[in-house]
């Protein structure tokens, strides 16, 4: 992994939003990871752990509160205007929300033809309009719905249109956040297909926000697990699932619903007592300590680093002492 080019550089990000009394809400307090070209980066966790708004943050649809984030090797949050027009191109973001995400009564054509006309990617109005109809059909749709306005459409449809129109200025990096938690349960496969046979069509480069453990390990290369704002594990997918070092990993695990009944009698669910801690006040040691069921002393009094326990497998957590570099 480490000899190919690295696309997100993201070290220590932190993201603090402005609470009463002088204090601040941790949303994102010290995270950091690496995305290579050509992987699909899956980060998960419960909801309000910070995953969206670390999202948002290393794209630059948020300004950071401390660390850094490169992209190609540009600091995102001091581009000039002109890097940040070329930004825009290479990166783009498929929303949670179909129903929020487009104007419902905007015409199809004119919302993925958008990005075409800004970036000026066609030479005239008859390659402007292959260019769309091109897009309608790699994203599932009809050359028929790009006259038609977006209310007339459903959840399913309307998020294809929203991956029409990020591929429409041929971007190199897709960031998805939640793509599909708004869809009907029936629907939800055939996107997560969608954009994997788009990945690997176009030779993309995904980060994908998830709180649904079994779709993220479907479609990514590599996972990493949130809570209260930090990274507590990160390693290859099957490896995460097959072998989870944090406990609160573990906890997800446990709590994905399996099909088949004799493996899902003999599993134990592992059931997280107590409270989340607030983000304003996190606990001075580890964040998870309160809910863990092996919690030791350290945990409560000495905040845990994320280490390399085992080759490309890194977690937070003090089961493993602390690893000499």
């Amino acid at each position: 992994m480490n000899d190919r080019e690295k696309i997100l550089e993201v070290k220590n990000l932190k993201k603090y939003y402005p609470a009463k009394h002088g204090n601040y809400l941790k949303a994102v307090d010290g995270v950091t990871f690496d995305i290579y070209r050509g992987e699909t980066l899956g980060i998960v966790g419960e909801s309000g752990c910070g995953k969206t708004t670390c999202g948002k943050t290393c794209i630059g649809i948020l300004p950071k509160t401390d660390g850094t984030v490169y992209f190609r090797g540009k600091d995102i949050h001091r581009m000039t205007r002109k890097q940040r027009f070329a930004f825009t191109k290479e990166v783009q973001m498929i929303f949670q929300d179909p129903y929020a995400s487009l104007d419902p009564h905007q015409k199809v054509y004119n919302i993925i033809a958008e990005g075409i006309r800004i970036h000026r990617l066609a030479g005239n109005k008859t390659e402007e309009q292959k260019m769309v109809l091109e897009l309608l059909e790699m994203a599932g749709l009809l050359a028929g719905h790009a006259s038609r306005n977006v209310h007339e459409f459903s959840g399913g449809q309307r998020q294809r249109i929203g991956i029409a129109r990020a591929l429409s200025v041929n971007p190199g990096f897709l960031f998805c956040d939640e793509p599909i938690s708004a869809l009907d349960v029936s629907i939800q496969a055939q996107i997560i297909n969608l954009l994997m046979d788009l990945k690997k069509e176009k030779d993309l480069t995904m980060f994908f926000i998830a709180h649904d453990l079994s779709i993220v390990r479907h479609i990514s290369d590599r996972i990493g697990v949130m809570y209260l704002g930090k990274m507590v594990e990160l390693t290859d997918s099957d490896t995460l699932y097959d072998h989870p070092l944090h406990p609160y990993t573990e906890a997800l695990l446990t709590a994905i619903p399996i099909a088949d009944p004799d493996i899902s009698a003999g599993r134990k669910q592992m059931i997280l007592e107590g409270e989340v801690p607030s983000p304003v006040n996190p606990p001075q040691g580890c964040r998870f300590a309160g809910r863990c069921k092996k919690c030791m002393g350290i945990c409560h009094d000495t905040e845990p680093v994320m280490q390399e326990i085992e080759p490309n497998h890194w977690a937070a957590c003090h089961l493993y002492g602390r690893k000499e570099k």
